[in-house]
């Protein structure tokens, strides 16, 4: 079986693969993150994947499969709802900051985007977008202070983590768990089931749990 590497050092992401069986190493890719002016979101977490997948891929002096994954928090620019053109909000710069996002997605609807793209062994790669709708619950600003206190928020877009046991931030969920945690599992074993790696059958609907990760 060949060589399979996770392009990220996301935590999440590393315990999200270890859960399917696949041995992998861990590269992590230097690569630009800025959004080009006037670039969509969407268009954006794409793009970034593609280029983290192509970068490692291009590095590895022996064959492998390069799996790189990008995700982002949209918040639409009113309380109408998400679209393509919405706001990103991205990992806080400190705690002023997350505070200042964790208020605005305060009872509110935001989206979560993941772009997975698959740099298979001598194939060409393939990428998918994975959206699930995030209702945040009407949280207190004590409640805030006290998460930030914890230092949870500082490595996550969005300034927040669904799994944390105390935060618990989201009231629910429309699509895939995982995905709000980082890696949309059942879009990857359907990439997975796509280039035929052993083991793996396409998934009709999201099968992913919400433990997970």
């Amino acid at each position: 079986m060949p060589t399979f590497i996770l392009a990220s050092s996301s935590p999440r992401r590393r315990e999200l693969v270890g859960t399917l069986g696949i041995p992998f190493s861990i590269h992590k890719p230097d690569i630009d993150e800025t959004q080009h002016l006037g670039e969509p979101p969407l268009d954006y977490v794409q793009r970034l994947s593609r280029e983290k997948a192509a970068l490692i891929a291009a590095q590895i002096p022996t064959p492998a499969t390069v799996l790189a994954a990008d995700t982002v928090v949209i918040l639409g620019a009113d309380t109408l709802g998400i679209d393509a053109e919405g706001k990103i909000l991205g990992k806080p710069v400190d705690a002023d900051d997350a505070r200042a996002m964790l208020h605005r997605l305060r009872g509110r609807v935001h989206q979560v985007c993941t772009s997975i793209t698959l740099h298979p062994l001598g194939d060409i790669p393939i990428t998918r977008l994975t959206r699930t709708d995030v209702t945040m619950r009407d949280y207190t600003d004590a409640e805030i202070d006290a998460y930030i206190e914890t230092g949870d928020p500082f490595d996550k877009a969005g300034s927040y983590a669904i799994q944390h046991h105390t935060f618990r931030p989201v009231a629910r969920i429309d699509g895939c768990y995982t995905n709000v945690v980082g890696l949309p599992l059942c879009t990857l074993k359907n990439m997975l089931a796509a280039i035929g790696w052993s083991g793996f059958q396409a998934v009709p609907a999201c099968d992913c749990s919400l433990t997970n990760g």
